[in-house]
């Protein structure tokens, strides 16, 4: 199943840098830590909650099959397995929030603009060499 949310947050993080996800992670493996390497632990948080959530689902799916039954020993886990959805949920929608207002508050770096000559200084107002009285 496409995780739209980190899908859309890579893609985002590629448009900033203007770099393939890939080629970030082994820049950002050479550099200090810094916005691009908090960019991408937040994209790998989020990612790890998506999976989460697909696990989580699926095992509640298997859970309630309606071939199977239902006992008091499934109930529980149902309980179990509908909270750890919910907390998958809830993780992935605080790294969404939180990584899309960093994003925002980032602006690509523009392109150096062409060089420019240097605009000459008015002339000086001529003196005169007259005596003054």
């Amino acid at each position: 199943m496409p995780h739209l949310a980190s899908t859309e947050i890579a893609g985002r993080i590629e448009d900033l840098y203007g770099a393939p996800l890939a080629d970030l992670e082994a820049h950002a493996q050479d550099q200090p830590p810094g916005m691009l390497s908090a960019l991408l632990g937040m994209h790998d948080d989020l990612a790890l909650a998506e999976r989460s959530i697909d696990v989580h689902r699926d095992h509640l799916a298997r859970l309630i099959h309606p071939e199977r039954q239902i006992g008091r020993h499934e109930v529980s886990h149902l309980l179990d397995g509908s909270r750890r959805l919910a907390e998958a949920v809830a993780v992935r929608d605080v790294q969404v929030k939180s990584v899309l207002a960093v994003l925002q508050s980032l602006a690509p770096v523009p392109a150096p603009a062409p060089a420019t000559p240097p605009v000459p200084a008015p002339p000086l107002p001529a003196q005169s060499t007259a005596p003054s009285r």
